[in-house]
């Protein structure tokens, strides 16, 4: 079984269309993706901005990319990678007490 990246985290800008429903029904097409979420965080007149969250067991940025720019999207900034056997979550480190 692949343990390459399990989950990536994408900030992106899209246009309007296509919507959010048909963008999460493209990126599901990926043999590799086995489930995904997308938040709308802001929308203005031309562009809406979203947080795209894939998981998959040897996700591929570059097939990632390349469905996210046939829809007219760029990715601003990967946000999280999560890579290897099992899932590694953020730990929230306490300020020092100076």
């Amino acid at each position: 079984m692949p343990h390459g990246i399990r989950r990536i985290v994408l900030d992106v800008l899209k246009p309007h269309t296509p919507r959010l429903t048909d963008l999460a029904l493209m990126l599901a097409r990926d043999d590799r993706v086995n489930g995904l979420n997308i938040s709308l965080k802001e929308v203005d007149q031309n562009t809406e901005s979203i947080a795209i969250t894939l998981e998959g067991d040897d996700l591929q940025y570059e097939s990632i990319k390349e469905i996210l720019e046939e829809a007219g999207a760029v990715i601003h900034s990967i946000d999280q990678v999560v890579a290897g056997k099992r899932f590694v979550e953020e730990v929230a480190l306490q300020p020092e007490n100076s």
